[in-house]
């Protein structure tokens, strides 16, 4: 195989929606994302530490989708890296002139062999840091894109692509006979840039900003509240077992899953060690026991080729929510080994 490109962090994600303004509602006057630009049918959104021109690009269309990951890479000669690398794969690969998305320089697009819609990029239009800005910090401060999450059949496959990029692995979801449910891997120094889900996919299952602080994680949750939106709250706010973090996930108006997201940990030692956790330690979705609902597990948004068409999914060999749902040690999918403390009523 041809050297790898070198990449360095999840950069930006690009979602269709059907209504630009109710998205802006939520994106922006709910989450607090800040508005770089704003052209007919189109929103760039970045959060408060960011520089880069956008890490969210909402475009109105007529279904919600995923329509781009995008990747930033070392230095610009990567992109020629890539293209090589890509064409030696056999997948569709694009090269991009700077400007074809707004505030982004020369770029290259294909399709990953996972099935999703992937960019490389390094140049981009600097913006103002809003790090110190507290006076236009709401209470619930984003204050960067953190990780993807994306659902395939083959976590495995889905796993050697991305460690043959160099990717680091903090920690899986595994069992005694080899199978491997989920993998969280990494470019930037903390627990991923990207999770792999075992489900029908390709699918987007999230995208996850991070805060600084849980309290701005539950003033959200206290402000949907306060704005009769409650119902927009999926799971959490919880402690998840694998990466330690924080979280609350939603689901936007359009019923894409954003992920917010704090406290995970350092992993930029070469010797980082994998955390593999058993797929019947129910501590690994839910630190605290609470069940995980059971549309996180089957529900996702749908990806889109460089044409724009729909990617066909396909079924998983296994699936984690067939094993245990909850983080009680005896709940089971169907329900019926057993109980959760306090459902019995």
């Amino acid at each position: 195989m041809p050297t790898p490109p070198d990449l360095i962090r999840s950069a930006y994600a690009e979602l269709i929606v059907t209504d630009l303004a109710v998205a802006r509602w939520f994106y922006v006057d709910v989450l607090g994302l800040v508005v770089t630009a704003e052209r007919p049918g189109v929103l760039y959104l970045r959060a408060f530490e960011e520089y880069l021109h956008h890490s969210l690009v909402l475009r109105e269309g007529t279904e919600p989708a995923l329509r781009r990951l995008a990747y930033r890479v070392r230095k610009p000669d990567e992109l020629e890296v890539a293209r090589r690398y890509y064409a030696e794969l056999g997948v569709p690969v694009r090269a991009v002139p700077a400007g074809d998305t707004l505030g982004i320089g020369e770029a290259v697009r294909f399709t990953d062999p996972l099935g999703f819609p992937v960019e490389l990029f390094y140049a981009a239009e600097h913006t103002p840091r809003f790090t110190q800005r507290y006076d236009l910090h709401p209470g619930n401060a984003l204050a960067r894109l953190d990780h993807f999450n994306v659902v395939v059949p083959d976590v495995r496959a889905g796993h050697e692509y991305y460690t043959g990029l160099g990717f680091g692995v903090s920690e899986t979801i595994e069992d005694t006979e080899d199978n491997l449910y989920a993998a969280w891997l990494y470019r930037k120094q903390t627990v991923h840039d990207i999770a792999l889900t075992a489900g029908e996919g390709p699918r987007l299952h999230h995208i996850a900003f991070a805060t600084r602080e849980r309290a701005q994680i539950l003033h959200t949750c206290d402000l949907l509240g306060a704005l009769g939106s409650e119902d927009m709250i999926e799971r959490g706010p919880g402690r998840h077992g694998v990466s330690n973090a924080f979280y609350l996930y939603l689901r936007d108006p359009d019923g894409h899953r954003i992920e917010i997201y704090t406290s995970d940990y350092y992993t930029g030692d070469p010797d980082n060690p994998t955390v593999r956790w058993d797929v019947r330690d129910n501590r690994r979705r839910s630190f605290w026991g609470h069940e995980v609902v059971p549309s996180w597990y089957a529900e996702a948004s749908t990806v889109l080729d460089l044409d724009g068409e729909p990617v066909p999914t396909r079924q998983p060999a296994v699936r984690e929510a067939t094993v245990t749902v909850g983080a009680d040690g005896f709940g089971t999918a169907d329900g019926a080994n057993g109980f959760k403390l306090g459902h019995q009523a």
